[in-house]
């Protein structure tokens, strides 16, 4: 078994001889690449741009409990488990896209915002990018979900929460990494 050396190429290995428009919807758009790829052959690319940045928030209170966001997820073709979450336009505030979204799917305003995880969420085909941000000193207002969500919100311990992704009850990536992160500063102390 070999390994290559850990650093980081200063140039892409990967060239593009074309590129091809498939699709494209004011949320998404899909692209062919024809390229060259690092080993020197010949071969084709897809990506879909993304044109939001994912946003998630875990609103925690005072006696360490949590919100969650179920509803039915259209791709998966079944019921999902969330953290509150959607979407924030490219070139925007995120952390404004962050209380938009907790305040529109449960209702609740925060105080105190700690931005927690940065992430892509599946860079071999897209180039999705994912902010988590932890919600503190939160009060309750009313729900303004958009016309497309049918949710259903539920109030738990934060340590249920946990055990729901240890037990495969909670599938969403950013959901899985968010929790993982808090359950981390809880044990550390540095929530």
């Amino acid at each position: 078994m070999y390994f290559h050396p850990m650093h980081h190429p200063e140039e892409n290995p990967w060239k593009v001889t074309s590129e091809q428009p498939v699709y494209d919807n004011p949320w998404i758009g899909l692209t062919e690449y024809k390229v060259i790829n690092p080993s020197g052959n010949p071969g084709i690319y897809g990506k879909v741009h993304f044109k939001n940045k994912a946003i998630g928030v875990v609103a925690l209170d005072d006696e360490l409990n949590t919100y969650l966001v179920g509803q039915y997820r259209f791709v998966l073709n079944e019921y999902s488990w969330e953290i509150p979450e959607g979407g924030g336009p490219l070139g925007t505030d995120p952390l404004d896209s962050a209380k938009r979204e907790l305040l529109e799917e449960t209702g609740l305003k925060a105080r105190d915002w700690q931005e927690v995880q940065r992430m892509y969420l599946s860079n071999s085909v897209t180039d999705e990018h994912c902010i988590i941000y932890l919600a503190r000193g939160l009060q309750q207002y009313e729900p303004e979900p958009e016309e497309t969500e049918q949710l259903i919100v539920k109030k738990l311990p934060f340590a249920d929460v946990y055990q729901m992704v240890l037990d495969g009850e909670i599938l969403d990536s950013v959901s899985v990494a968010a929790i993982l992160k808090v359950q981390l500063m809880l044990t550390q102390g540095i929530i």
